[in-house]
């Protein structure tokens, strides 16, 4: 065991010392604001007891079992919806024509996996059929948010070198501009139908499912002359699961079960940039 890092409103002092004493930790680490990092284990730690520890507190709790450092990343792949900004884009669009909980029951329902994502797409676009494409615009100006941490978090990757795809389930009305308004290096997402102005209810050309993130993952990595190995994905959903797996480190943002419990890490309490702590320092 390497480190444990525990970040979080919820971390104090005595809860720091109180998850040293039970992971057998000599030594925490404090130098970095909000983040402990516990090191110089007696034994291996008990992981359980600590997940539960931190959880109660609010705190996420990594367990870096080998030295990691930002450089020997060559890209980021990140989804869209609920993970680099705040909402599913789809969802909102819905409420424009009234529809928001059948679609947001829908997109809940795919996102946990329990019914094939392609499909859910299909149900959910077909539901917007008739809407004027100006709805999408006013989504964008009015709701979208970039999620915490993202601007910083996007930051440091291009400070080390490191390119960025945003890659989604999603729309390209929405991938193009936030990857414009981030500077990032490619992204990939569906197209919605458009006549006369308004919504025809389909999605034209190839659906971005799982198989296609992880796909445009590895694609991705051939281009830039790395590995997947080399490259770390986000995600929150079933839908990212492909792509997660694929990538040599695999972080889950604010997800859902099924993604916390495959991912490599995961951060539910905290921005996206809280993911820059499990990183060693250079030295």
């Amino acid at each position: 065991m390497h480190s444990i890092i525990l970040q979080g409103s919820g971390l104090s002092p005595a809860l720091a010392q109180q998850a040293a004493e039970l992971a057998g930790a000599q030594r925490i680490d404090t130098t970095r604001t909000g983040v402990a990092r516990l090191s110089g284990f007696v034994a291996e730690p008990q992981r359980a007891p600590l997940r539960d520890l931190c959880e109660a507190a609010k705190v996420d709790c990594a367990f870096v079992d080998t030295p990691m450092l930002l450089t020997d990343l060559r890209l980021a792949v990140m989804d869209m919806d609920s993970t680099l900004i705040t909402i599913e884009c789809i969802d909102e669009i819905a409420d424009m024509q009234g529809l928001k909980p059948q679609v947001s029951a829908i997109t809940e329902a795919a996102m946990r996996g329990e019914i094939d994502f392609r499909q859910s797409l299909a149900r959910r676009v077909a539901l917007l059929k008739g809407l004027e494409v100006g709805a999408l615009a006013r989504v964008y100006d009015e709701r979208l948010k970039l999620s915490p941490g993202a601007e910083p978090m996007i930051a440091s990757f291009k400070a080390t070198g490191i390119k960025t795809l945003l890659v989604s389930g999603g729309f390209t009305f929405f991938t193009d501009r936030v990857k414009q308004r981030l500077g990032l290096d490619y992204a990939a997402s569906n197209v919605l139908g458009v006549q006369d102005g308004r919504l025809t209810g389909l999605v034209e050309g190839p659906v971005v499912d799982a198989e296609a993130k992880a796909a445009h993952l590895r694609e991705t990595c051939a281009l830039l002359g790395c590995v997947p190995a080399q490259a770390i994905a986000i995600g929150d959903g079933a839908n990212d699961l492909k792509m997660m797996a694929a990538a040599g480190l695999s972080v889950a943002y604010r997800a859902k079960p099924v993604v916390r419990e495959q991912a490599r890490f995961s951060i539910s309490h905290n921005g996206l940039d809280a993911l820059l702590n499990l990183f060693d320092r250079e030295a």
